[in-house]
């Protein structure tokens, strides 16, 4: 069973997109923007997660409550009480998380520090993999060539 340090070996970019708590949801929009990323891990003066801010965030909190984008702090806007894994939180587990707390991203936590980023998009990559190789598996097996 694919854990969370398996999924993340298979990333191209395996840094973490973050921001600071005071930086506006304007430079966060930009980050994620820059970056093409669904989120950023708000990261605290010691390096350690003490939020998430997500493009939905972003729109919710800011754009549709008419709140100026350069004037509305990180920290007004993100999640707090962040749903984490660590490296060896099997990618099943991290997937049900995914969709019983109906959240896009995931952050890998070792010691507080953020090791990692878990997007649906990556879970749903290496599921589609491992099914075109399960195909193939069986194939082979049906119709030796």
């Amino acid at each position: 069973m694919p854990r969370a340090e398996d999924l993340l070996r298979t990333k191209a970019d395996r840094s973490v997109v973050w921001i600071a708590p005071d930086a506006s949801a304007l430079e966060a929009s930009k980050r994620m923007s820059d970056r093409r990323v669904g989120s950023l891990a708000v990261l605290g003066p010691g390096g350690e997660l003490i939020g998430i801010v997500t493009e939905r965030d972003i729109l919710n909190r800011v754009v549709a409550e008419g709140r100026s984008p350069d004037q509305t702090r990180v920290s007004d806007i993100m999640t707090r009480d962040v749903i984490c894994c660590d490296r060896e939180t099997r990618c099943c587990e991290i997937k049900a998380l995914m969709r019983d707390q109906r959240v896009r991203h995931i952050p890998v936590v070792e010691s507080k520090r953020v090791v990692g980023m878990i997007s649906i998009g990556d879970l749903n990559a290496a599921e589609s993999e491992q099914m075109v190789q399960t195909i193939q598996y069986l194939e082979q097996y049906i119709a030796p060539g």
